[in-house]
C-alpha cells in the first residue's frame, strides 16, 4: 500500500539530512521533491500545490530543538499535512434510528456488494449489532446471489424479492420488516451506476428520499486515483452522501485518491478494504495512514488486532501455566492460530515501523503451514510434554509432516525460545529482559 509515495517521500528528506538548520534554499528543494512525489502519486496539481506551500510557510522559520535534526521536523510537519489533507480526525459511521439505515451507492465493480457483507460482518461482530442485508440491485440477478453468499458466510440476513424490480418498493418493505423484527441496522445494496446515466441516478436518488438513510456511503475503487475522485464528486453533487468508502486500498501502490478525495468532496473517508476476506475492513484513520504513508508503521492498529482476538479466560490459563513450566505444542498452536486470525503477515508485518522496507517475497503469508504440519504430526503425549522429544520422536514427525529434520529442531527450538520469553514476560521478568538486551548491546 502507497509503496511508490513512501520511498519518494523518504528520498525527500534525505536532502536535510546532516543539514543543522533549515534554510528557504534547503527547505525548497525538500518541498519541491515532496511535490512531485505527490503527483507521481496521482494527486491533482492543484493540492499538491497547495499542500507543498503549507509545508514550506510551516518549515522556514521553524526552531530546532537540539534533540530534533532538520529532516525530523520536516517528516513531523508533512506528517501533519498529510493527516490534515486526509480528514485530521476519524469519522465514525452514523447509527442513530431504529433501524438505522445505511445506503450503499457507487460504480459497478467498486465493490458495493462485498463492502456491504463486510460492513455488516463489522457492525455484528464488533458493534455487537442484529443487522439485515437488503439485495437491492434488481438488474443484475448475481448480485442477488453473491449477497446471499456473502451473508450466510457471515451468519446475516438477506432481504429480497424475487420478480421484483423496484428497488424503492424492496427497500421500503425490507426496513419494515427490520422494524418488526427488531433488527438494529438495515444495509441497502444497490445497482452500479454511472453518475451520467440519468435514470440510474434518479432511481437512486430517489431511494435515498423514500428511506431516509442515517448514512449514505458511496464506494469506490482507490486503485482508479483520480477517476475515483472525479466519480466521488460528481455522485456527491447529486446525492450528498455522508462518507467514503475506499476499496482495495491494500493493492493501491500510489494514494491520490486516499490523499485527495476528503479535499475535492469534503466527505470524509469513514472505511476503507483490505483484501478480500469478510474481517478484511477497517475504519479510517487519518493521522494512522500518514504514519504508514511515511514508513512510521501503525501500532496502534496493530496492538487493536491483537486485542480483538484475546481471550482473558484463556490469557489467564496461559499465565498459569507459563509460571509453572508448563507451556506446551498445543498452547504454541493456539498462540498462531490468534496470530492468523489478525490478518495477513505480510499486512501486519507493514504495521511495525521500519517494516516498509521489506519486500513482500520475503514475507510469506504461509509461514506457519510447515509448523502446523509439524505440530499435527506430533502424538497428544508428545504435544503435552515437550520434554519427551527425542531422535527417533523427530525422525518420525519429519516423515509425518513432510518436512526434515532440520526444520523440526527449527520448531523446537523456537518453541523453547517463545516458552522462555512468554515466561520472562509473565512472572516480572520484563526487567530481567531488559537487562539481557542491555548486556547484549553492550557486548556489541
Amino acid at each position: 500500500m502507497f509503496e511508490g509515495l513512501t520511498e519518494k517521500l523518504e528520498r525527500s528528506f534525505k536532502i536535510l539530512k546532516g543539514q543543522g538548520y533549515i534554510t528557504e534554499i534547503n527547505v525548497a528543494e525538500t518541498v519541491k521533491e515532496v511535490r512531485k512525489a505527490l503527483l507521481d502519486a496521482d494527486v491533482s496539481y492543484k493540492i499538491a500545490k497547495d499542500v507543498t506551500n503549507d509545508i514550506k510557510e510551516k518549515a522556514i522559520g521553524q526552531k530546532i530543538l537540539t534533540s530534533v535534526s532538520p529532516s525530523q521536523l520536516m517528516v513531523k510537519i508533512v506528517h501533519d499535512e498529510l493527516a490534515e489533507l486526509m480528514g485530521g480526525e476519524h469519522s465514525e459511521i452514523n447509527l442513530k434510528g431504529s433501524p438505522a439505515v445505511v445506503l450503499i451507492a457507487g460504480l459497478q465493480g467498486s465493490g458495493k456488494t462485498t463492502f456491504s457483507a463486510k460492513l455488516a460482518n463489522f457492525l455484528k461482530n464488533k458493534k455487537g449489532k442484529t443487522v439485515m442485508l437488503v439485495a437491492g440491485d434488481v438488474y443484475r440477478p448475481a448480485a442477488i446471489d453473491q449477497l446471499k453468499v456473502l451473508g450466510e458466510q457471515v451468519g446475516v440476513e438477506v432481504y429480497s424479492e424475487e420478480g421484483n424490480k423496484n428497488p424503492v418498493q424492496i427497500a421500503e418493505n425490507a426496513i419494515a420488516k427490520a422494524k418488526r423484527d427488531n433488527k438494529n441496522v438495515v444495509i441497502i445494496d444497490t445497482a452500479g451506476r454511472l453518475a451520467v446515466d440519468e435514470e440510474m441516478m434518479d432511481e437512486i436518488a430517489k431511494i435515498k428520499e423514500t428511506v431516509k438513510p442515517q448514512e449514505t456511503l458511496f464506494v469506490v475503487d482507490s486503485m482508479t486515483g483520480q477517476d475515483a475522485v472525479n466519480t466521488a464528486k460528481a455522485f456527491n453533487d447529486r446525492l450528498d452522501f455522508d462518507g467514503v468508502v475506499l476499496t482495495k486500498l491494500d493493492g493501491d501502490t500510489r494514494g491520490g485518491a486516499a490523499l485527495t478525495i476528503r479535499t475535492v468532496v469534503e466527505k470524509p473517508i469513514k472505511f476503507v478494504g483490505l483484501g478480500e476476506k469478510m474481517d478484511a475492513l477497517d475504519i479510517f484513520y487519518p493521522k494512522r495512514m500518514a504514519d504508514r504513508i511515511l514508513g512510521m508503521g501503525d501500532i496502534v492498529s496493530l496492538v487493536e488486532k491483537a486485542q480483538e482476538q484475546f481471550d482473558a479466560e484463556e490469557a489467564a490459563k496461559l499465565k498459569k501455566k507459563l509460571a509453572k513450566n508448563e507451556f506446551n505444542y498445543n498452547d504454541f498452536l493456539k498462540q498462531i492460530q490468534q496470530i492468523k486470525k489478525m490478518g495477513s503477515i505480510k499486512d501486519l508485518a507493514k504495521m511495525i515501523p521500519g517494516m516498509n522496507k521489506i519486500d513482500d517475497e520475503e514475507i510469506d503469508d504461509d509461514a506457519f503451514k510447515s509448523i502446523e504440519a509439524i505440530i499435527g504430526s506430533m502424538t497428544p503425549e508428545e504435544r503435552e510434554n515437550p520434554k519427551i522429544m527425542n531422535g527417533s520422536r523427530k525422525r518420525r514427525i519429519a516423515l509425518g509432516s513432510g518436512n526434515s529434520i532440520e526444520e523440526v529442531n527449527r520448531l523446537i527450538k523456537q518453541f523453547d525460545e517463545t516458552s522462555k520469553m512468554m515466561r520472562m514476560m509473565t512472572t516480572g521478568g520484563a526487567k530481567k529482559m531488559m537487562q539481557m538486551m542491555q548486556q547484549a548491546k553492550r557486548r556489541r
